[in-house]
């Protein structure tokens, strides 16, 4: 904690807050800034994170760090700051409706015990929208949505959290004259807690359902609601898990080689490849290879693959760019060379076959009946060869057969990609592959 004594964490540059008269968040966020003069952590350590609604409002009223954003969405944010900063003390303020809105990420913040503390605002409907019901509005509350009574049962927030591990939950309302001093010790701990802090929405809630303060009392009466702390279970906190996790995985894992330019091209224009095939014929670490290469020529590349959700199964499709300039589009609506190495591949891709302009050149397994095409058609036994090299060099052999007729880089390149990026036992089976393929194409 900073050793400077700080004697309010708000600021009143721009107004007072921004409640309605008797609203509850008023109570609640004057006992958060009260909370923080009692820890007086330096605010530059602190951030305030909130989402859409009233409650939402707030963050821009305390001198500390801040993060505004999407309706439910603020423990996410909240989230990621705590694992990119552990550090920091992560305060999230959300309403009922954010915790509806966001319930999956209630859940699983209590779940992994990330390190933010987490306090509701709850006042039983979306007041900031015209007082629609909540997930918490009590059964037969009158609400905009809910003119003659809410028919569903009021969510138990705490009793959510604690199904779902929360290792600190307390419930308390906005009225509890012990409110600072319950916040400042949920704010304290270590793994994730979380306040379900009860009160009044005089704009809505409580004008439509005569709701006071004894009512609210009430209220928690009829559904057995507990106030006070409910658990109090410490246990490791995620994020130093996370970073333990990271720090050892990265003696462990190994770095790719770097890329650098070190062979000439031919290309002058964005060109676009496809090859079509089966599943388990290796094609898109085939297309990965050949976009390496394409990278030790200098180029820009990208990569693009098509498979079913089924595995060794079905097609394989991928699509290669590659270019002398910056890719800005990364679909290719007209193929320049199109490779078809199965009859999976020629199922998914006959439509476009027919489609190809007579600019384009096909290279297609011989044994495969293709459609009428307007494309330069170049037929391989492709099939047959890999038998003898590897099956699973069918790819190899088709790229370095295309790669010898288009001339686009050095064959060489392709070469460098396997010996790099692959184990010597299978580069030495792929180094074979593309000699074989080479060959295929007369030439020089």
């Amino acid at each position: 904690m900073s050793a400077v004594k700080y004697m309010t964490y708000m600021t009143e540059r721009i107004g007072p807050l921004p409640f309605c008269p008797g609203c509850g968040h008023q109570l609640l966020i004057k006992a958060l800034d009260k909370a923080l003069v009692l820890l007086q952590y330096d605010p530059n350590d602190v951030v305030i994170v909130t989402d859409i609604g009233c409650i939402g409002l707030s963050d821009r009223y305390f001198v500390t760090n801040a993060f505004h954003g999407l309706h439910g969405r603020a423990i996410t944010y909240a989230c990621g700051l705590k694992l990119a900063q552990p550090k920091l003390k992560v305060i999230t303020i959300m309403g009922d409706g954010g915790c509806g809105i966001g319930g999956t990420h209630l859940l699983n913040v209590a779940r992994r015990n990330i390190g933010i503390s987490l306090i509701v605002g709850n006042n039983f409907n979306y007041g900031m929208t015209g007082g629609q019901h909540s997930v918490t509005t009590p059964t037969g509350g009158l609400t905009s949505t809910t003119p003659w009574g809410n028919i569903e049962g009021p969510m138990d927030l705490c009793g959510t959290t604690v199904a779902a591990g929360g290792a600190w939950i307390y419930r308390a309302t906005a009225f509890d004259k012990d409110l600072p001093q319950i916040l400042a010790q949920a704010i304290e701990q270590k793994g994730f807690s979380f306040i379900d802090v009860w009160e009044l929405c005089t704009a809505y809630y409580s004008p439509r359902n005569k709701i006071k303060k004894k009512d609210l009392f009430q209220l928690l009466e009829n559904y057995g609601f507990k106030l006070g702390l409910l658990v109090d279970k410490p246990r490791p906190e995620y994020s130093d898990h996370y970073w333990q996790a990271y720090e050892a995985g990265k003696s462990v894992i190994k770095k790719s080689p770097p890329i650098e330019k070190k062979f000439e091209h031919a290309v002058e224009k964005q060109t676009g490849i496809v090859i079509a095939g089966s599943a388990g014929q290796k094609i898109k670490s085939t297309a990965t290879l050949f976009a390496q290469a394409a990278m030790f020529s200098g180029l820009e590349t990208t990569q693009k693959d098509d498979y079913p959700i089924t595995v060794m199964t079905g097609h394989s499709l991928a699509e290669i760019i590659v270019s002398p300039e910056r890719i800005d589009y990364t679909a290719i609506d007209s193929p320049d060379f199109f490779i078809v190495i199965s009859e999976d591949g020629l199922k998914r891709s006959r439509h476009r076959i027919e489609q190809l302009a007579e600019t384009c050149v096909l290279f297609a397994d011989e044994t495969l009946e293709l459609p009428k095409t307007a494309a330069q058609v170049v037929k391989l036994p492709l099939i047959e060869i890999s038998r003898k090299i590897g099956r699973l060099s069918i790819g190899i052999i088709a790229l370095a057969a295309a790669l010898k007729h288009t001339a686009l880089f050095p064959v060489q390149a392709f070469e460098k990609a396997i010996t790099t990026f692959q184990k010597a036992s299978i580069a030495k089976i792929n180094i074979k592959a593309i000699q074989t393929g080479i060959e295929m194409i007369p030439g020089e």
